[in-house]
């Protein structure tokens, strides 16, 4: 398969999540342009991208966002309604004002949280990322990895339950069983 090819099935492959993440860090306008550079050091380093791209790419547009936001000293702000419609465009819920009211209070909960929890928290509920591969986004060990995401989801669940408690009609959130977390084995590491 020449590079041109692998390229090709790489970016119809991985562009829409790409795209997803991108947006979800600095907006939809800024997203796409952090997209097209990302695919763009793709096709300049295709002989470095591994045989599981999407980390990588990841990886590379994280990177790409931080050198936009040091070279600009502006601070952006997190488009997290917009990453969530891209991600479930054509998704339906049952009933509409139920699922009107627990998005918002899901999006209030998740705004309140710091930058790093909400990467964390949308790289693997949004973005499907397992995590070892969420970790090799952030430059980081499955093991660090996977207590910054247990750490996270609590602060979430408790943010939830605030605000649960204070709009009638949202529910709360019920304690996540370890079951739920993702766990770490041997072989990861």
């Amino acid at each position: 398969m020449t590079d041109a090819q692998r390229f090709r099935d790489l970016y119809e492959e991985c562009h829409p999540r790409v795209l997803a993440y991108a947006t979800s860090l600095v907006g939809r306008q800024i997203g796409e342009d952090i997209t097209s550079e990302t695919f763009t050091v793709a096709w300049r380093r295709m002989r470095d991208v591994p045989a599981q791209p999407l980390p990588w790419l990841l990886g590379v547009a994280r990177n790409l966002t931080r050198e936009l936001r040091r070279r600009d000293g502006r601070q952006y702000a997190l488009a997290v309604a917009e990453a969530q419609r891209v991600i479930t465009s054509g998704a339906q819920v049952d009933d509409v004002a139920a699922g009107v009211t627990e998005r918002a209070a899901a999006l209030q909960a998740l705004a309140g949280l710091s930058d790093a929890d909400r990467e964390v928290l949308t790289l693997v509920a949004w973005h499907g990322l397992g995590p070892r591969q969420a970790a090799r986004v952030l430059g980081c060990s499955t093991a660090t990895f996977s207590v910054r995401l247990h750490r996270a989801r609590r602060r979430l669940e408790r943010s939830v339950n605030a605000i649960g408690g204070a709009a009638p009609g949202v529910p709360r959130v019920p304690r996540v069983s370890r079951d739920s977390c993702p766990t770490v084995t041997a072989k990861e590491h």
